[in-house]
């Protein structure tokens, strides 16, 4: 009787690092040009920040202004003007950071609970649209509704959430409100997207075995919707988080006025107004490395606590 021969395994022999190059020429070259921009944009202009160590000057070079140390730095943080400035910037990034982050979570879940498709797809499409429209032509449309006899201001009137009608950009009372509001109205439906897809992706054999034990549908999303979107959650949140010091300079800018000037000063517009108006180039640098230098540690924090307590994290 014959022994039976030993089975040989050939391993597969693997491919060169040119030969995987070749493979996948076009996702290479999309990711080639992605990191010549970070490189271009981001990282070529670096040594520029020696000039919020500077007396930097248009007229002469980038490395010409006497270094100064950290004076811009001390001018800034004792500025007489930066509690204000920092109040306006955090609780302008604090609504949208709060209310604007869960509004957007909550009308993924609703759009989720709609059957009809053709429905579904109208109100998306239309929830997202403000957000290709420039603030611009929003401010535009916003100045005329919180006019005195505008849109806005009459619906608050007949609902008597305000005793007269008044235009609300003129009174700093409101400004706040009005810039949550146009953030909501211009993002939602956007930042909704992510959601969406998110929620796309989780198993529908939970919901149909949540259905077999009585579920309805606030109770599937509660235990299975948000759950399953949770990782998604975690991370946006991080990467929000670490941008509270930064509103959004285009919606204040085009909404602001001498009315409301001590309700939308944030520090985008102090930085603006020092920069390019006054002209000191060196001291708006050391007020944009130092927001940079925040922005950081709060990105590092809001990443930690989040691996703790939920497990999701955007840097390891």
């Amino acid at each position: 009787m014959d022994k039976p021969r030993a089975v040989v395994h050939v391993s597969p022999r693997k491919k060169t690092f040119f030969a995987r190059l070749m493979e996948q020429w076009p996702l290479q070259v999309i990711a080639l040009m992605g990191a010549a921009w970070l490189i271009i944009f981001s990282y070529v202009p670096l040594p520029g920040i020696y000039i919020a160590f500077s007396n930097y000057k248009v007229t002469e070079g980038v490395f010409a202004g006497a270094f100064v140390g950290l004076k811009h730095f001390s001018e800034f943080l004792t500025d007489k003007n930066l509690p204000n400035v920092l109040i306006n910037t955090l609780a302008i990034s604090g609504l949208n950071l709060s209310i604007g982050f869960v509004v957007p979570i909550i009308f993924a879940l609703l759009l989720n609970e709609l059957k009809n498709l053709r429905y579904k797809r109208m109100v998306q499409t239309i929830s997202y649209l403000p957000h290709f429209l420039s603030w611009v032509v929003l401010g535009g449309f916003l100045i005329s509704w919180t006019s005195e006899y505008g849109l806005i201001n009459q619906i608050l009137f007949q609902l008597k959430l305000i005793k007269t009608p008044t235009y609300l950009l003129s009174d700093e009372n409101y400004f706040w409100g009005v810039a949550l509001f146009s953030h909501l109205w211009k993002e939602t439906g956007w930042n909704a997207i992510l959601f969406i897809a998110a929620i796309a992706g989780v198993n529908p054999e939970l919901y149909e075995s949540a259905t077999l034990d009585g579920a309805n549908r606030f109770q599937k999303a509660r235990y299975i919707t948000v759950p399953g979107i949770a990782p998604t959650i975690a991370i946006l949140f991080i990467l929000q988080s670490a941008y509270i010091l930064s509103s959004n300079f285009d919606q204040i800018y085009v909404l602001r006025n001498t009315l409301n000037a001590n309700r939308s000063t944030v520090l985008d517009i102090y930085t603006y107004r020092i920069g390019i108006q006054l002209g000191r180039f060196s001291y708006s640098t050391a007020v944009g490395l130092t927001k940079s230098v925040v922005s950081l540690i709060l990105l590092l924090i809001t990443n930690k606590v989040s691996e703790r307590a939920t497990g999701s994290t955007f840097l390891r």
